[in-house]
Order: C-alpha cells, then structure tokens, then sequence
C-alpha cells in the first residue's frame, strides 16, 4: 500500500531520478505512522540528501493520505556562507563580552549591598569597590567601542553602578551632596 501511495504522487527533478524510498515499518500498516519512518538513498546526489534538502511532508486527503516530497538543490553562494560564518563568530564574542560584562556589574553591586549592610563599615572599604567599578568600566567602554553595546546603553550601565555607589556613601554619611543653589537672573 506504501508503495502504491508513494508511487502515484512521488516525482523528482531529472538529475535526482535514482532515488529509493525505503520503508522499515510493516507494509500491511496503512497508518499515517507507516510514512514517518523512511530512508533516502541516491546514487546520483547523495550528498543533496546528506544537507537536508530534501523535504517530506504527509498530506492528509479525503480519499486517504499521500506522502508529497520535494528535493532541490539549495546552494548558497560563497558570500552567504561566508556571511553566515562571520555572523556566528560574531554572535559568540558578543555573547561572551555581555556576558562578562554582566558578571562585573553583579560583582560590584553585590560589594555595595554588602557595605551598605554591614553596621561598622569604614571609609577605606570603598578602595577596594571602586577597583572593580574601575574594572566594569572598562569592559563597558572596550564593549561600545567594538560595537557590542550601544554608547548609550554603555553609558546606563556606567551611571548605574556610579549611582548605586554614591548612595552607599549617602547612606553612610561618606558623602554629603551639596545643596543645589538657585540662581537668580534678575
């Protein structure tokens, strides 16, 4: 029965005319199920089949169901793949810079909510914080330059971890804002 269906709506392109369709369910199964498992074999473009593209899909009909395959050679050209290749190793160094760059932010806002905690801290403990606020700029500022980060969300990120310190060294009485000043322009 397989073979029957396959036979009656199965039609390839000239130069894939030695393709065998191969079942390994039982032929007396006329379940859709029967369809899933079959395998490809070509003399003439084995390697066509080896890339995928070869396409099967069931297709259910009110007389029963049919089995619709379609092969054609998808090349693409040197440029794509290479744009391709270019565009994953990209990925993945921009992947890794965010990533660090995460890591560094997480580093220093957890050093700040733990001196912010911490009852007996001293001035001096800071040093230490802006190490590292130093640090994630730094790989904030090499990421906008390569292009990874946009500049302004660079800047967010910077201000960010400069605020949180500021409000640290308020909390503590490190640092006291100067009181704005109103000009008067008359």
């Amino acid at each position: 029965m397989a073979a029957a269906v396959l036979s009656s709506c199965f039609s390839l392109p000239r130069n894939l005319k030695n393709l065998s369709l191969n079942s390994t369910c039982s032929a007396s199964s006329s379940t859709p199920s029967a369809f899933r498992s079959l395998s490809f074999s070509s003399a003439v473009s084995h390697d066509v089949f080896n890339k995928g593209c070869l396409s099967m899909s069931i297709v259910k009909r009110p007389s029963g169901h049919s089995i619709v395959c379609e092969a054609a050679p998808q090349k693409k050209a040197d440029s794509a793949e290479k744009r391709a290749r270019q565009a994953e190793k990209k990925r993945i160094y921009n992947k890794a810079r965010k990533s660090e760059i995460k890591t560094r932010m997480k580093k220093v806002l957890e050093a700040l909510d733990d001196l912010r905690k911490k009852p007996d801290a001293q001035a001096e403990e800071v040093l230490s914080i802006e190490k590292l606020i130093g640090e994630a700029y730094s790989i904030i500022d090499k990421a906008v330059k390569v292009g990874t980060l946009h500049r302004n969300t660079g800047a967010r990120r910077k201000s960010r971890l400069a605020r949180r310190k500021k409000a640290v060294e308020i909390h503590h009485g490190w640092y006291t804002p100067a009181p704005a000043t109103v000009i008067d322009s008359t």
